[in-house]
């Protein structure tokens, strides 16, 4: 015997005592042969089993059509394998997985059909729960009102819900989890993190969309089949977004009239501060002019009417020491500094403004950066400062109209967050500012605008003050528009002197 045979023995024995059923037909599916393991399977003994048709199986609730797809395989000679529904000899049905194959003779005709089959059922069950488990919790979470995504390791989105794709159109973005992550100021993917409100604003005058976002670090199995004993796991993010744009639409409202009302009173404090300033300036002038008489008048010994002079000087000074100390001090400059999201100012102020602009013809094309970091600063002085720039561009805009300029009437607010600096830009369709002037609107008490009877151009020394306090600039540029161009930059991270 050569190292390659074995006795016909072993080959029986291997047979009789392989651990799936194994039976031996003739060509018209009559049971010639079959092992201890298919008739574990079956419940059908060697001996009951032996010269009946393996009919005897089958369950009768088979598609035909599977039956007539494994024959015309056989009687082509080609192996044919797929699943049965078969019953035991007690009549319990069970799913069979079945291979049969053709078994030729020397010349080459099908003498033989070599079946091996094994009970299924309790695989196909836990299948089809797996399956069902699947469903039911895809049915839950694209029913979920949250937006779900699931990212893996290098923070690609591999599963989401149909609130997470609705945000994909909302927000024009290809995945919206990159603007919630990078508005949590995470570089890499974070660990566990529980409601945390975020704030996205959208270009083209939309509101800003908030949310409340968790996040869960997760580790995923590798599918790999090299990968089976050493178990590595990747971990994934679960990202969780509720939406509370309709809530916070609610509070702003009546935060917006509150604000309204507190811009006002510190514009008009700022106003008559400034007025009663320019006056008191102005009253100074000649008391100045009086004082050098005076001394003329001394110094040529004039001294019966320089006395006189001089007490009446010494009492208008005294008034005057009077008056200043009368003026109104700059509201809430004592306001503590606090995180400042400074489109959520802009776009308050826009808010506040919105009848005004209407009033004046004019349209704002509102261009946010999505998510920028947060300032450090006074959120009131800051609205106050971004309120005069605003105002002081639809005062422009309106000048230009009276005069009967060009009719374009628009505004354009942008922000931008590049290397540690929040940037604020605002162009006008206005007349603009002369280069000689551009120092000079900074000034106290200068107005830049010809309209005569209004408080116009003034409020910037104040607006440029409260930027320096930010640790900000302020400059004027040419504006696209053919107007003014007004450039903010304030540093992130910065405290407020």
């Amino acid at each position: 015997m050569s190292q390659g045979d074995l006795p016909f023995d072993v080959y029986r024995q291997a047979v009789d005592q392989a651990d799936i059923g194994i039976s031996i037909t003739d060509t018209a599916a009559n049971i010639l042969y079959c092992n201890a393991a298919f008739s574990r399977t079956s419940g059908y003994a060697r001996a009951e089993a032996q010269g009946r048709n393996q009919s005897m199986l089958s369950y009768k609730t088979t598609p035909a059509a599977i039956y007539a797809e494994m024959w015309s395989s056989l009687n082509l000679g080609m192996s044919w394998h797929g699943r049965l529904l078969n019953r035991h000899k007690d009549g319990t049905p069970y799913l069979a997985e079945l291979s049969v194959t053709p078994v030729q003779a020397a010349d080459g005709t099908v003498r033989h059909f070599l079946g091996m089959h094994r009970d299924v059922t309790a695989m196909h069950q836990l299948e089809q729960r797996v399956l069902n488990q699947k469903q039911l919790i895809e049915s839950v979470i694209d029913a979920a009102p949250m937006a779900i995504a699931l990212l893996d390791d290098t923070g690609r989105v591999v599963l989401d819900n149909h609130a997470y794709k609705k945000l994909v159109t909302d927000l024009g973005v290809a995945e919206p989890a990159d603007l919630m992550l990078a508005a949590l100021a995470k570089s890499a993917l974070p660990g566990k993190c529980d409601g945390v409100d975020v704030r996205i604003d959208r270009a083209g005058g939309r509101s800003p969309r908030l949310f409340c976002c968790t996040t869960q670090l997760i580790e995923m199995r590798n599918e790999n089949a090299d990968d089976f004993f050493d178990h590595p796991r990747q971990p994934s993010l679960l990202l969780i977004a509720s939406d509370l744009t309709a809530l916070h639409a609610e509070q702003e409202k009546a935060r917006t009239s509150a604000l309204k009302a507190m811009l006002a009173e510190e514009e008009h404090a700022a106003t008559l501060h400034e007025s009663l300033s320019a006056a008191l300036y102005q009253i100074e002038e000649p008391i100045n002019v009086i004082a050098s008489a005076l001394a003329l008048m001394r110094s040529r010994g004039e001294s019966s009417v320089s006395a006189v002079l001089e007490s009446a000087l010494a009492g208008a000074r005294a008034r005057i020491d009077e008056l200043r100390h009368l003026l109104p001090t700059q509201p809430r400059a004592d306001e503590s500094a606090v995180g400042v999201n400074l489109n959520e100012v802009v776009r308050d102020v826009l808010d506040i403004a919105t009848q005004r602009l209407l009033a004046c013809g004019i349209t704002v094309d509102w261009r946010p950066e999505p998510v920028l970091p947060t300032l450090l600063g006074s959120p009131l002085q800051l609205r106050s400062a971004v309120k005069t720039l605003l105002d002081n561009a639809i005062d422009a805009i309106a000048e230009a109209r009276d005069k009967q300029r060009p009719p374009r009437r628009e505004i354009c607010v942008t922000t931008d967050a590049k290397q540690g600096v929040v940037t604020l830009t605002l162009d006008d369709s206005g007349p603009g500012i002369p280069p000689e002037l551009r120092l000079k609107v900074f000034e106290p008490f200068f107005s830049a605008h010809g309209q005569v009877g209004r408080h116009l151009g003034t409020g910037l020394a104040r607006a440029q003050q409260i930027i320096t306090d930010h640790g900000g600039i302020i400059d004027i540029l040419d504006a696209p528009l053919g107007g003014c161009r007004i450039r903010v930059e304030l540093p992130v991270g910065r405290d407020m002197p």
